[in-house]
Parts: structure tokens; C-alpha cells; sequence
């Protein structure tokens, strides 16, 4: 086992899956999830943010869990809830799974940085269908920000046509609306977020977004892309595009 796969990150219906069967163990053998971490050789921050859906599993997370708690976490568990029906709740579009399969996949993220506005961040965002929540699911990875890693369902409206990405953390919400696809798959739009400031400060802030699927970027680079970097002046062309062909307009007093 190389490294990398190792450190690869599992699917969100994996992570879940193994999510519920760590907290299983846990109440089964009053083990707090401190003595789990320090049992694993992993950090609490890393165990909750798993346990809590903020940070999927990695492969190696999930085989150090498994030899402190001698059991396996990857095997297959027998449903206790009724089936998924393959139907979004209403609230969130009631679209049906064979109806929005075309959205599945990984995509190139881009949006500008919030620290300097000439460049650009760019990161990775899986959409997959969830059977727990019978409906699709984001989840952010390869951001620089590792701890703003975000979340959480995808809504679906038949009125507008747009797609949103709702991240709901304890009543703090995140929102990424998008327009449907073009040609090649891309989606533009905007993201509405908090940006976090000098300590706990946080002030609402809102940027043109563009996604990207991933298998049509050749070599992509993640990160805070600055003028000179790999893919700078595609990226900034494609997220120019949001308010150039009119995806999303930002108005100021």
C-alpha cells in the first residue's frame, strides 16, 4: 500500500458507514473518544471532525481505529433503517436518484481568495448520492484551509432550475447556489460563506464560484493560485466568466 492511497479519503457513504459503527463501539464499550484517539495514535480533532461528517475518513484513519477497537469498520453492516426510497425529501427538491445521476462526480472548485483578492483558491468538491439522507451529497477536500472543509446536501429546484449546496452547522449555514450546467458539464454561480477574520471575528462575505468536472482539467492545481501559477490565467478566466455571461450579478449601494 502506497502512501498516497493510504491518506486517500473514502467515500461519503464509506465515511458514514464507519462513523456509525465508531460511535457504536464507543457506547458499547463506555470508551470516551479521547481514549479511542490516543488507543489509534490519532488526534481528538481528527476523530470528531470524522465522527461529526465535517472530514471524511482516510484509509489510514480508518485502519488504525480498526486495530485498537479489533474489529472492522469496512464491512459490509446490516441496514437497521428501511431502505432508501431513491427520492429526495421535498424540502430538498424531491428529485429522484436516476433523475440527477448527471450531477455525480468530483469537480475543480474555484473561487477567488478571501486573503488576496488577484488570486484565485481552488479545491476539490465530490457530489454522490447518500442512502442515509436519500438524497445527494458535497463534500470539499484538497483545501489548503483544511479546518473550513465543508458538507452537507444538495438541493434541487424545479422552479429556478438551480442546484444549491447547503452546509448546516449547527444552525450556521453555508450556501453555494448554482446555475445548471453547460455544454461540458461546467456550473457557475455564487457562494455565500463567512470569512473568518482576526480571532473569532467572522463577517459575511459572498464570491463568484465555478465547478469544473475534474476529469476535464488535465494536471489541476489546488491551492491559493497566485499570478505566475500553474493554471492562474485559466482559472481566472473561468471564474470571470461567472458575472460575464451574467451566472450570478453582485450589486453594492
Amino acid at each position: 500500500m502506497t502512501l498516497a492511497s493510504a491518506e486517500a479519503d473514502l467515500s461519503i457513504e464509506l465515511s458514514q458507514a464507519i462513523a456509525a459503527r465508531v460511535r457504536e463501539e464507543l457506547a458499547r464499550r463506555r470508551l470516551s473518544r479521547q481514549a479511542l484517539a490516543d488507543l489509534a495514535r490519532i488526534s481528538i480533532s481528527t476523530l470528531e471532525k470524522a465522527l461529526a461528517g465535517r472530514r471524511p475518513f482516510t484509509l489510514a484513519t480508518t485502519i488504525r481505529l480498526e486495530e485498537a477497537l479489533g474489529a472492522s469498520l469496512r464491512a459490509p453492516v446490516r441496514a437497521t433503517t428501511s431502505p432508501s426510497s431513491g427520492l429526495a425529501p421535498e424540502t430538498l427538491g424531491a428529485y429522484s436518484r436516476t433523475a440527477v445521476a448527471w450531477l455525480e462526480g468530483e469537480y475543480l472548485t474555484l473561487r477567488p481568495s478571501f486573503e488576496d483578492s488577484k488570486a484565485v483558491y481552488a479545491y476539490r468538491t465530490e457530489i454522490a448520492w447518500d442512502e442515509a439522507s436519500s438524497s445527494l451529497a458535497f463534500r470539499e477536500a484538497a483545501r489548503e484551509d483544511a479546518d473550513f472543509t465543508q458538507n452537507g446536501a444538495v438541493s434541487l429546484s424545479n422552479q429556478s432550475g438551480h442546484i444549491y449546496l447547503v452546509t448546516n452547522t449547527q444552525g450556521q449555514f453555508r450556501l453555494v447556489i448554482l446555475g445548471r450546467p453547460v455544454t461540458g458539464g461546467e456550473m457557475y454561480g455564487m457562494l455565500t460563506t463567512l470569512q473568518a477574520g482576526h480571532g473569532s471575528h467572522l463577517t459575511p462575505a459572498a464570491a463568484p464560484v465555478a465547478f469544473i468536472p475534474l476529469r476535464r482539467v488535465s494536471d489541476p492545481a489546488f491551492g491559493r493560485i497566485a499570478g505566475g501559477g500553474a493554471h492562474y490565467d485559466d482559472y481566472r478566466a473561468i471564474l470571470a466568466r461567472v458575472t460575464d455571461k451574467g451566472f450570478a450579478r453582485f450589486f453594492t449601494g
